[in-house]
Order: C-alpha cells, then sequence, then structure tokens
C-alpha cells in the first residue's frame, strides 16, 4: 500500500513542515522539553511515596504526541492509552491538572478518579487515557464515526502500543474502518516492547506491524519517531485522507522509551534489554536532542535559548507538584458523582432504568 520511512528524504522541506514560523518551530520544541520535565518531576515523586497506582513514562516517545497532536484542528480528536501524559500535554491540558491527577486530588483533570493512566480533557477533544489494552481502538473508531456522522471536516488519532496490535478488538475497528469508510488514524506507537517482551518474540508479521493493514485494504506507513518534522509530514498526509476522503490509515511510529513498561518494571535495564542500547537511543536517536540540532542549524534557536526553555519547563513542572500537594483529596460523598452524566445533571433519561440496563 505504501513504502517504509527513507531516511534520505528531508521533510522539513514538505509543505506541512514548510508552512512553520520559526516561533511555531520554538512553540514545538518547548511542547516536547514540558512533556519531559513533568514526566522527570512525576518520577521523582512517584518514587518518593507522594503518588499511588501506576506511572507510564513517555520519556523518548516525544515528537510522537507533538508532532502529530500539532496537526489537529477543530473537528480532530485524540484518545489514547495508559501512557498517555504526553498526549494529554500536547493536546494543551495544563501540567497541574495532570500532576493532581497523577496525586489522586480533588483538582486533577479526573478530579482525583483515573490517576496516571485516566486523563481526561473533553474541552480539548482529548479522550482519555485507557487502562485495558487496546480498548482505546473501537472508541476512537467511534469518535471517528461521530465526526462523519456530523457531517464535519474532521478525523480521530487514536494511538495504540506495539503490544496492542494483536488485541481482536483492534482487528475489528480496522475492518469497520475500512468498510464504511471512518476517517479514523490508528497510530502505533512502536517502542519495541510490549511490557517486557520484545517485538519480536511478541507479534508474527513479514515487514513491519503498519502492513497488516494491508489486509483490510487500508492505507499504511512506518515513520521514523526521532524526527518531529517526519512525523508532521507523514501524519498530515494521512490527515488530508481522513478530511478529504474520509479514509482510514495505520501508521507505525517508530520510538523509544528511556524506562521501562512502568515505574514498577525494575528488569527494564540489563533484564530484557541492553544498557547499551538504551544509551544508543540517548546519543543518537533522543527526539529533543535531534530537533534541538536541527533548529540551531537552521538559526532559529540556540542553546542559551534552549536552556531557558528547559529552565522554565522544570519551574512549571515544580509548581504543579506544590499545587497537587495542596489540593484536597476526593471527599467519600465523590464516589457516587461522575458515574453517568444524566444522573449527575438529573436529566429525564436517567429516571428510566433501562437507559443504563436493559432488564
Amino acid at each position: 500500500m505504501t513504502s517504509a520511512s527513507s531516511s534520505s528524504l528531508d521533510f522539513a522541506s514538505s509543505p506541512i513542515n514548510q508552512s512553520l514560523t520559526p516561533q511555531r518551530k520554538i512553540e514545538l520544541y518547548t511542547q516536547m522539553v514540558r512533556i519531559r520535565a513533568f514526566e522527570q518531576t512525576s518520577l521523582k515523586y512517584y518514587t518518593a511515596g507522594k503518588m499511588g497506582g501506576f506511572l507510564h513514562l513517555y520519556i523518548g516517545q516525544e515528537s510522537v504526541a507533538v508532532g502529530t497532536i500539532s496537526l489537529c484542528g477543530e473537528d480532530d480528536h485524540v484518545i489514547t492509552a495508559y501512557r498517555n501524559h504526553g498526549h494529554g500535554l500536547a493536546s494543551g491540558m495544563s501540567m497541574r491538572e495532570c500532576m493532581a491527577e497523577n496525586y489522586g486530588k480533588q483538582t486533577g483533570c479526573s478530579k482525583g478518579k483515573g490517576g496516571s493512566m485516566h486523563y481526561f480533557a473533553p474541552d480539548k477533544n482529548y479522550w482519555g487515557g485507557h487502562g485495558i489494552v487496546g480498548g482505546q481502538t473501537p472508541l476512537g473508531l467511534g469518535l471517528a464515526y461521530g465526526v462523519k456522522y456530523l457531517g464535519k471536516k474532521g478525523c480521530c488519532l487514536c494511538y495504540l502500543g506495539d503490544g496492542a496490535v494483536n488485541q481482536g478488538a483492534f482487528h475489528e475497528s480496522l475492518n469497520i474502518a475500512a468498510l464504511f469508510d471512518i476517517p479514523v488514524i490508528y497510530i502505533i506507537e512502536n517502542n519495541g516492547y510490549s511490557m517486557g517482551t520484545s517485538q519480536k518474540r511478541s507479534s508474527s508479521y513479514r515487514g513491519c506491524l503498519a502492513q497488516r493493514a494491508e489486509g483490510y485494504d487500508m492505507e499504511w506507513d512506518v515513520v521514523n519517531g526521532s524526527d518531529i518534522y517526519e512525523v508532521r509530514a507523514k501524519t498530515q498526509i494521512a490527515v488530508e485522507r481522513a478530511h478529504n476522503l474520509s479514509r482510514p490509515t495505520v501508521l507505525e511510529i517508530d520510538t523509544y522509551r528511556y524506562y521501562g513498561h512502568s515505574v514498577a518494571d525494575s528488569k527494564h535495564k540489563g533484564g530484557y534489554r541492553t544498557p547499551e542500547e538504551i544509551t544508543n537511543y540517548k546519543q543518537n536517536h533522543d527526539p529533543i536532542a535531534v530537533f534541538l540540532r536541527r533548529l540551531i542549524g537552521e538559526g532559529v534557536l540556540t542553546e542559551d535559548a534552549a536552556a531557558k526553555i528547559k529552565q522554565d519547563a522544570n519551574a512549571e513542572a515544580a509548581d504543579a507538584v506544590h499545587f497537587a500537594e495542596e489540593s484536597p483529596a476526593p471527599t467519600i460523598a465523590d464516589i457516587s458523582t461522575d458515574v453517568y452524566w444524566e444522573t449527575d445533571n438529573n436529566t429525564p433519561a436517567s429516571k428510566i432504568g433501562r437507559h443504563f440496563f436493559n432488564d
């Protein structure tokens, strides 16, 4: 259906990247740095025992969320799995509401009920944060179907990890998306490992995971996730396909996570992957460092300006921690709210039992 990524191409010259102003490029770089600062600060306080539940860090993958979501318009939507901090921040969520959610506080984006894995911001077309592997894929299909049903020119970016490609719900979603021309873009963030199992040991494939889309007569592509220019250029093609033709796409973006599957994954270094492998990615493929070198070469950014961006991001993350620690915890009464919108708002539908349960 389409060819794999070509490192010989300079995607900075693609129309969607040529349209970037110097200020917008700095904004994209700043978003990536902010995500990393948020993640590193979250790790610090999680290991200090200030947060409960799990913590799935996005460090190393920042260009994927920032590059793809930077293309979204008013009628485009985003949904992802539980490694969702980067997507939430890239969608416009504040560090304060996200950190407070990590802390399980009432001021969190999900009122402290979701924690790290379940960010939520419908006002920003951001629909979570889902803990069930692959469970977001039919939901992303539904969001995209809603866009088409309402006659709007938009799509849904639905993210999943390489470990989710073998879930039945994903394949069912691909079938429906292709069959009914649904404008959904499935983005496989391939960081090489399904929890602690390498891709080669967990998935059967010929060339790449995205190639499975051919079985559903669907377009696909493979993207170098360390280059935000390539991420934007190739995603834009899929966005235009969704907007103009109402056709789905599968994108496989090669990326890497510096830490384990979650913070509880202590064997990620020296266990199922070598320290040399991690070091190689940090030194040669880090998306923030790669983009910084490009921006310096373009005369858009300086080392001093980049240092100030990092300093400001760290200060913002520290402020978010202070906000979270000072915020109140949910009350016992809060456990019965935010279950059904109809019940919370006392609508007529809430009086009909069959609305919830088909007795």
